[in-house]
């Protein structure tokens, strides 16, 4: 266990991204408590306002970014002082990306449908993150012989391939195809050839111009959701909490957090 650790998280210089990678969990996760409970008027939590006006997470999720980010540069990348701006850069990350539907939408949808895009950002920015943790891209990691980095070479480029891959599975509406498919690439793949989900920025680009392919993918579509649809609304409410029934206002809020 030492030597995996030294080899593959000292070594290559990883210890500030996996403080900065559970400091992002972490911090996503208690703020969706945090917020479920000021939604439910329970606890001690209540909404931050200043002047009169809603202070969302988001601001002070982008100064600690700043302060993570160009602190994790100044430190040069080691010491103690790299690991504890990572773990400053993740909590930023946390609190931005919980509410990367607000950036997105430029209003408050953090109880809609719409606000599960800032759940499926999180799911991805973790597994991918995930990836460069787990040594399936080995930079960074010195002495190598030859051979063995001619291998990793082509190691990275087929990780950039899979990549790829998941980009155009998540384009295609297919959020946990992509999420398998950053550890298996044959998932990925499978994800990337089949047909879109309607709706998703891939159909409404392309689908346009085919009528029959828009027609097949509307019935694979519903035959999907027939079929999965249940299981995939509970995933949903468990990660992202159960969404309004009336979508807000330009503007508006839902009943978001400090």
């Amino acid at each position: 266990m030492g030597d995996w650790w030294y080899r593959n998280i000292i070594e290559p210089g990883k210890l500030p991204l996996l403080l900065a990678l559970a400091a992002f969990v972490i911090t996503f996760a208690v703020v969706r408590v945090i917020t479920r409970l000021i939604r439910a008027g329970r606890g001690p939590f209540h909404d931050i306002s200043a002047g009169g006006a809603h202070v969302h997470h988001v601001v002070p999720g982008v100064v600690l970014m700043c302060v993570g980010g160009f602190g994790a540069v100044a430190s040069r990348g080691g010491g103690w002082a790299a690991a504890v701006m990572g773990a400053v850069f993740g909590v930023g990350t946390g609190l931005v990306l919980d509410e990367f539907a607000l950036i997105l939408y430029l209003h408050d949808v953090y109880w809609t449908e719409q606000g599960r895009k800032s759940v499926e950002v999180v799911v991805i920015t973790t597994a991918l993150v995930g990836i460069l943790l787990t040594g399936v891209v080995p930079f960074g990691v010195n002495d190598l012989p030859p051979g063995q980095r001619l291998g990793r070479g082509g190691l990275v480029l087929s990780v950039l391939l899979n990549l790829l891959l998941v980009l155009v599975s998540l384009a295609k509406g297919k959020l946990w195809v992509a999420v398998l498919g950053v550890f298996l690439p044959p998932v990925a793949l499978v994800g990337a050839l089949r047909l879109a989900r309607t709706g998703s920025p891939w159909a409404k680009l392309l689908y346009p111009h085919f009528p029959r392919t828009r027609a097949r993918a509307e019935r694979r579509t519903r035959a999907h959701d027939a079929r999965w649809g249940r299981s995939r609304r509970w995933l949903d409410q468990i990660l992202g909490g159960i969404p309004d029934d009336n979508p807000p206002r330009s503007g508006g809020r839902t009943g978001d957090d400090g």
